[in-house]
């Protein structure tokens, strides 16, 4: 059983008007879930910016981190480029 991290929950039909959940939640994150199982978390943004340590990542963490995936990234941009 996945152990939920808010107490706020709404469905994937619900999410169909997210203010609505939002408001809901008062600024609150929420689990989504769909049939039963968690697929993500809608965090309001004034609660990301709140987060410890949110940084943006720095051009050479960016870099190197795309330097790092060329090897899946590379056919993925291959096959767009020839479209």
């Amino acid at each position: 059983m996945t152990r939920l991290l808010t107490k706020n929950i709404a469905t994937m039909t619900e999410l169909r008007d997210p203010q609505k959940v939002l408001d809901a939640a008062n600024g609150e994150p929420v689990a989504i879930l769909k049939n039963s199982k968690l697929v993500a978390y809608l965090v309001p943004a004034e609660r990301v910016d709140e987060a410890p340590g949110h940084r943006y990542a720095t051009l050479e963490e960016v870099r190197r981190a795309l330097e790092e995936r060329r090897e899946v990234n590379q056919p993925v941009l291959d096959w767009l480029r020839d479209k």
